[in-house]
């Protein structure tokens, strides 16, 4: 299984490339790239800026077909994959549980999309999708339809509530989505917290 981190968005929010920003100590693509590593053979970045990534020790390819926003990340993610499954992470996602992504991981065989899901929604760049997926969004791309949940209908989906990983991940951290500097601010002060915390145990 390949894994895939999604950074093409414009971090419109934030106001600037969020997978460059330091959280910890480093940047934060840096932080889900080594958390990756020990967990898949092969790692790709989606992204426009080859150059900003290129000391990471992945391949870094451009969106196949730009502007079309996550989706067009799955695509790209997907046709670029060496392996019939990839995890799909976003690359403002920093508190990467790999035991999440192995349970997420462990139920691939069989399905076509491996999606956390709770009563507030899906969690769909946080999932496993199969290169199976790959007409469905080239039929979604061409009708311009851009919703990543969309897809969930034309394939084969196995729901994972997140309740389920809260033993691996009680605070189900490794959802939070960096996009604004108050965020930004808070995962720095959880992450020097956890430190602490360490520290004193």
């Amino acid at each position: 299984m390949t894994a895939a981190i999604l950074a093409g968005g414009r971090s419109i929010r934030m106001g600037r490339d969020k997978a460059l920003l330091p959280v910890g100590g480093r940047r934060m693509i840096e932080g889900i790239v080594e958390a990756l590593r020990p967990l898949f053979p092969e790692i790709v970045i989606i992204a426009d800026l080859r150059t900003a990534y290129a000391d990471l020790g992945a391949p870094v390819s451009p969106d196949r077909i730009p502007d079309k926003g996550p989706l067009g990340g799955l695509y790209t993610a997907l046709s670029e994959s060496g392996h019939p499954y990839t995890f799909c992470i976003a690359c403002d996602m920093p508190f990467v549980d790999p035991g999440v992504v192995a349970s997420l991981t462990d139920r691939a065989e069989g399905s076509d999309v491996v999606v956390p899901w709770s009563a507030a929604g899906f969690e769909p760049l946080h999932a496993v999708y199969a290169k199976r997926c790959l007409p469905s969004i080239e039929a979604m791309l061409a009708e311009d339809r851009l919703k990543v949940e969309s897809l969930f209908s034309r394939v084969r989906v196995r729901r994972v509530p997140t309740e389920e990983l809260r033993r691996l991940d009680p605070e189900l951290r490794c959802f939070c989505n960096v996009n604004t500097p108050e965020e930004l601010r808070a995962a720095a002060r959880w992450l020097d917290e956890t430190r602490v915390a360490r520290c004193e145990s």
